[in-house]
């Protein structure tokens, strides 16, 4: 009998030894196919945000246009765009920087030629999402102004381009400025000055006339008017405007004294 309770007691042994290790290998699995799960949730998560990031800003909804570059006029301009985004232009271009009144379209789209991101905004836009605005335009080639009958809160310009945007907080916006702004593949004046020019708003000051200096086929007649206030909204310069003169797609030099 006691061989008999041996041999039982041992082959009980075995099978709550075998058990165990079924035990175990059953944990086992589990732990790999949880530890599994969690990465495969982890690189699905990863995934998404990336792929969702990439498409939120995403410039595959740029509007590009066709305009030629040094086309200028004394003429207001009727732009097929609003805002425009290229075409003819005033001899004068517009100091880059922020404005907190309409400017002319002209002088805008000159600062365009130059390589500037024009920023514009619905005049109804809420101040806290203007005041957004005005820090991403606080750099240099970046102007920002209020803009009458816009189909959208904000939209975003530079020659040949635009953008219509889902408003300030549109992550767009900060890769569409680090893309197009004086980019020289879509800049046609290239290195040209956003300063020296004119830094008044439509309100301040109407379009100028005819200048003979600046316009070899204006009329002789013609009156030159005064030079443009180089006053900016946001940086004042300190030199008036008749200490400087303005040729044709050049950088303003310092006139003989």
């Amino acid at each position: 009998m006691s061989k008999e309770k041996a041999q039982a007691r041992r082959e009980h042994l075995a099978r709550m030894r075998a058990e165990q290790k079924r035990k175990e290998r059953r944990a086992g699995l589990l732990m790999w196919g949880i530890g599994g799960l969690v990465i495969v949730v982890l690189v699905g998560l990863v995934g998404f945000y990336v792929i969702n990031d990439r498409s939120q800003k995403s410039l595959d909804g740029v509007q590009t246009f066709a305009y030629k570059g040094s086309e200028h006029t004394w003429d207001k301009v009727a732009y097929k765009e609003t805002p425009p985004t290229g075409g003819p232009h005033n001899y004068y271009w517009q100091n880059c920087g922020i404005y907190d009144q309409p400017i002319h379209s002209e002088h805008g789209v000159h600062s365009l030629e130059h390589g500037a991101v024009w920023i514009t905004y619905r005049p109804s836009l809420p101040k806290a999402d203007v005041d957004k605005l005005k820090t991403l335009a606080s750099s240099d080639f970046m102007l920002l102004s209020p803009y009458e009958g816009l189909k959208a809160d904000v939209m975003v310009s530079s020659w040949n381009h635009q953008l219509v945007l889902n408003g300030a907080d549109d992550p767009r916006l900060p890769a569409y400025i680090k893309k197009y702004k004086q980019n020289p593949t879509f800049t046609p004046e290239f290195g040209s000055a956003c300063d020296r020019g004119v830094g008044t708003t439509a309100g301040q000051q109407p379009l100028p006339t005819p200048d003979p200096e600046l316009d070899p086929h204006a009329e002789a007649s013609a009156a030159p008017t005064p030079q443009p206030s180089t006053e900016s909204s946001t940086e004042p310069s300190t030199e008036p405007a008749t200490q400087f003169t303005v040729g044709p797609d050049a950088t303003p030099s310092p006139a003989a004294s």
